[in-house]
């Protein structure tokens, strides 16, 4: 791929960087022009930063594509936390909020889990009834979030304010090994806990889907040898000779195409055919990039909220959603297209990278600047990570999703929404 190629394709990023000079030269001006002009740079730079962001994600999913699941979906949840992590040190340098950290990673929780899940549940179970997945990813990632969150978000409650640095130091140990031996898991032997072998539909002559066999099972969780998405599998079909010829056929021309053998959260086509080198390249300029943004929008929001009456997490709101946008989209897309193995493995990974990371990062900047901030969470926040979590592991703890437990997700989510916009 040549440079004028590339430089379309990252048409984007290259706006990104132009209104990083227009900040440089007009940020000034932008803030003596009153809180109005503020809030409306502000709006425009985080939509810039949406749109970089979706570029960073877009080459974390051609990484994704050749790696495979859990590989694939751990490096999407990680450049989303990336960007997060950026956003959040370079705002606790001007906010003088003691809260941002906190409401940043309530959000974020309550967007993937309860926005992420129920829209994609609710409208993949919509279009394709119910939706299966491997319930052993369900169920690790929500005893895992619940521990994260438990020990750095309800725990501090209790622990007087001379004994913090104590504290936050164990907290940062805790987390680390947590995530230490959750990654060890999911690469290692038990990587088979988060994907799903999704079979094929066999083709017939004519090339439409040939009937379902009524007396094959149906699919339970996938055997440590399955693969990620698209893998064809023959566990439990009892098919004639002419579908497994037609199976044959059809798997011989998937291997005479592109590598399908582990396949990407989401199945994208072409993805495969950009370098490697050069995707990791535009995922550290593009961050590098997203942080700068970061900076005058962080300037922005604070001179236009200031003294405005806004809802004190809104700002928090603001950077969760700036994160987890373009995990909204691959998630999406999952869903329409009955992948919901995908959507789990984003929006329970992405809230558990949030929290399991973010948290190690900033009670490090706390520790080195001496400056703490409020890490528990308040008795509402508390109350709604609770009700979340436990709908969580009763929804997702039977291997299928469905439109009702979508709604139900998708409510709670309406819920943090409401009591955002009241101030609690």
């Amino acid at each position: 791929m040549n440079l004028p190629a590339i430089l379309r394709q990252e048409a984007s990023l290259l706006v990104a960087v132009v209104f990083v000079v227009l900040g440089y030269l007009f940020e000034h001006s932008v803030l003596e022009a009153g809180k109005p002009m503020s809030l409306i740079a502000a709006a425009v730079f985080v939509a810039v930063i949406v749109l970089a962001s979706t570029r960073v994600a877009h080459h974390a999913e051609v990484l994704a594509h050749k790696v495979g699941d859990p590989y694939g979906t751990m490096i999407l949840t990680l450049s989303a936390v990336a960007v997060e992590v950026l956003i959040l040190a370079i705002m606790m340098g001007s906010s003088s909020s003691p809260t941002l950290v906190r409401d940043t990673i309530y959000s974020a929780v309550m967007l993937d889990i309860n926005g992420i899940i129920g829209l994609a549940a609710l409208l993949g179970g919509l279009r394709h009834g119910e939706q299966p997945y491997n319930d052993d990813s369900s169920r690790t990632y929500s005893v895992m979030i619940l521990t994260a969150m438990g020990i750095s978000m309800i725990v501090p409650e209790f622990v007087p304010d001379d004994r913090w640095r104590y504290y936050s130091m164990f907290t940062i140990v805790a987390m680390v090994a947590l995530y230490g031996v959750f990654l060890k898991m999911q690469v290692g032997p038990h990587s088979y806990f988060f994907s799903y072998s999704y079979p094929r539909t066999p083709k017939t002559a004519t090339g439409a889907p040939a009937p379902a066999d009524p007396a094959a099972p149906r699919q339970s969780a996938p055997t440590p040898q399955a693969t990620a998405n698209d893998a064809p599998t023959a566990q439990g079909l009892n098919t004639a000779p002419s579908v497994r010829t037609a199976q044959n056929a059809q798997a011989a021309q998937d291997a005479k195409g592109a590598k399908t053998s582990r396949s990407a959260p989401v199945a994208e086509a072409d993805t495969g055919s950009e370098p490697a080198g050069l995707s990791i390249t535009i995922i550290l300029i593009g961050v590098l990039i997203i942080g700068f943004l970061a900076e005058f929008m962080s300037a922005f929001l604070d001179s236009g909220l200031e003294g405005s009456g806004a809802p004190p997490a809104l700002t928090a709101v603001v950077v969760a959603a700036i994160s987890a946008a373009p995990e909204i989209l691959t998630a999406m897309r999952a869903a329409l297209k009955n992948r919901m193995q995908s959507v789990v493995n984003i929006a329970m990974g992405a809230s558990l990278s949030t929290v399991i990371l973010t948290v190690p990062v900033m009670e490090g900047i706390a520790l080195y600047t001496g400056q703490p901030f409020i890490m528990a969470m308040t008795p509402v926040q508390t109350v709604m990570a609770a009700i979340t979590l436990v709908v969580a592991a009763i929804n997702l703890n039977d291997g299928q999703t469905n439109a009702i437990e979508g709604m139900t997700h998708f409510v709670l989510f309406a819920t943090f929404v409401m009591l955002t916009m009241i101030g609690l």
